[in-house]
């Protein structure tokens, strides 16, 4: 019983993510494409049975290529979403600076929302709340195993420190965690674990 959890395509720089509209790169595009390809290929390793995908563009723009490539519908989600950075979504870097100097992700207290977003604390439960509901839902055949999962680096990296049984603030280091890599959670006498990490094999 596994979950592969996957970092979406390289997006745009220079602009700040969170729920961004903002859609991939041609690179992140190619990415996507080579991990749809190489899953796809190897699908008797990977045994893929159930997608899921944040409904954010870059996280679907992403999931369509594993769509093609396995002709197979994903389930997309707000559960899966990065952190909700509010009015500063997808907005350039230094219009950002300039109209909210100093806020950035690390910088807010674990109470402390974004303009218009969510508290890092918020967060953290809100991706915690829809592992352990789809880990339930995997235990008791209500959703098919294995699973790839298309989400966000914070996500991924909140995961990291859950299944490490590590404590996360939004200022605890970020676990390597590269476009496209694949990042493999596995149960094993009874426990969730991460068996595979970073995995960039396609590229």
């Amino acid at each position: 019983m596994k979950i592969f959890l996957v970092r979406h395509g390289a997006d745009e720089e220079g602009f700040r993510g969170g729920w961004s509209k903002r859609g991939l790169v041609e690179q992140g595009v190619l990415q996507s494409r080579r991990l749809g390809e190489y899953l796809h290929r190897y699908q008797d390793e990977y045994g893929i049975r159930t997608m899921m995908s944040s409904d954010l563009t870059r996280a679907v723009e992403t999931t369509r290529e594993m769509e093609r490539s396995f002709n197979q519908d994903a389930i997309y989600s707000q559960d899966w979403r990065e952190m909700n950075n509010g009015y500063l979504a997808g907005m350039p870097n230094q219009e950002a600076e300039n109209r909210y100097p100093g806020v950035y992700f690390n910088t807010l207290d674990m109470d402390a929302p974004f303009p218009g977003g969510e508290t890092p604390k918020h967060f953290y439960n809100r991706i915690i709340k829809a592992f352990e509901s789809l880990c339930r839902k995997l235990e008791c055949q209500e959703v098919k195993s294995n699973v790839l999962l298309v989400t966000h680096g914070g996500v991924i990296n909140v995961l990291y420190y859950h299944l490490n049984r590590q404590e996360w603030t939004n200022k605890s280091p970020f676990f390597p965690i590269d476009n496209t890599s694949i990042h493999t959670v596995e149960k094993i006498l009874n426990e969730w674990k991460i068996t595979e990490k970073n995995t960039t094999k396609h590229l």
